[in-house]
């Protein structure tokens, strides 16, 4: 077993933590507002992949992806989102994090972020789906990969975070600062256009 579970986080750290539309959302976040006042953001971010996690290994994603009507508008519902969210991280004045502390989003945003990311569906999926950690019990099995799995969630979205945190100590001037947030805005604009043309 511990060779199958070397496999799976082995396929699970590159893919789950490649980035996408809730890695770079962190990463611009830590950049605009610092480590501590993302964390409640960070949170909602670990809860609702660990959420879609779930879906996955409950078979619930099934009957979500069979039905085009509401995958048409969970997707919609997470572009706009997506979009206030890069102008908030484009827009995030610069320098003097902890005075704006109370203006970066909280642990709602990053859930329903979470949720609606096709990223975390695919890449959480293919991991999922293509490793076996207890081939002889399939509850063991399931709750193995579900542990493994949320193991990797934490620490990849936390790396994400802590990422964009380092940068924004060094940040202070502001041209660079507003530069940066820019490019990190567009990536995360660009990476939902990825995600969804990808799925």
């Amino acid at each position: 077993m511990e060779n199958d579970l070397l496999l799976l986080w082995l396929a699970a750290f590159p893919l789950m933590g490649s980035p996408g539309p809730a890695t770079l959302s962190l990463a611009g976040l830590g950049i605009a507002f610092g480590f501590r006042a993302s964390l409640r953001y960070l949170a909602g971010i670990i809860a609702g992949t660990t959420a879609v996690l779930l879906l996955i290994a409950t078979g619930v994603t099934a009957l979500v992806l069979s039905q085009p009507v509401l995958l048409v508008g969970l997707s919609v519902l997470a572009a706009a989102y997506i979009l206030y969210l890069a102008w908030k991280i484009a827009t995030a004045p610069i320098g003097r994090i902890a005075a704006r502390a109370e203006q970066a989003p909280a642990f709602v945003p990053g859930f329903s972020l979470a949720v609606a990311n096709p990223k975390a569906f695919a890449a959480i999926g293919a991991v999922y789906a293509g490793h076996t950690l207890v081939a002889q019990d399939l509850r063991a099995d399931a709750f193995g990969k579900l542990a493994a799995l949320a193991v990797v969630i934490v620490i990849v979205n936390t790396l994400w975070l802590a990422f964009g945190a380092t940068f924004s100590k060094a940040l202070t001037n502001p041209v660079v600062g507003r530069a940066v947030n820019i490019v990190f805005a567009v990536m995360l604009v660009a990476s939902v256009g990825f995600a969804l043309l990808g799925g």
